[in-house]
């Protein structure tokens, strides 16, 4: 049974930094490709950022390029998120994503498997 539980979401104030992680079990993240997605009420889920399985390609939305980096922790079997320079525009549901076929990068409709979700709010 695969399972995907993120962390580290918060209320923080414009221009901080915060780090998220996706911690799997059921499957391997350096054999998976991996993705972090966002979703802000109102408005539909958007791709954050992602890394392929072994090629360790990465791709960023326009969005977050510049300011947020994605990592692996193989030993942990974790994805990580830090995100700097956070704006009240980052504020979201931040969902972690698996997805098993061949694709470099997930796709918000062909991911295998979702995490339930954590809380950024970025607010004075």
């Amino acid at each position: 049974q695969v399972q995907l539980i993120e962390s580290g979401g918060r209320l923080v104030q414009p221009g901080e930094s915060l780090r998220l992680s996706c911690a799997a079990s059921g499957l391997t993240v350096r054999t998976t490709t991996m993705g972090w997605f966002r979703q802000a009420p109102g408005k539909e889920r958007e791709f954050v950022a992602g890394i392929s399985k072994r090629a360790n390609t990465i791709f960023y939305g326009d969005s977050v390029k510049g300011r947020f980096t994605i990592s692996r922790d193989d030993g942990k079997n974790t994805i990580n998120l830090r995100m700097n320079s956070l704006r009240p525009e980052d504020t979201a549901v931040y969902y972690c994503a698996a997805e098993l076929g061949p694709a470099l990068r997930v796709g918000v409709k062909s991911a295998d498997y979702w995490g339930q979700g954590t809380q950024v709010t970025v607010s004075y």
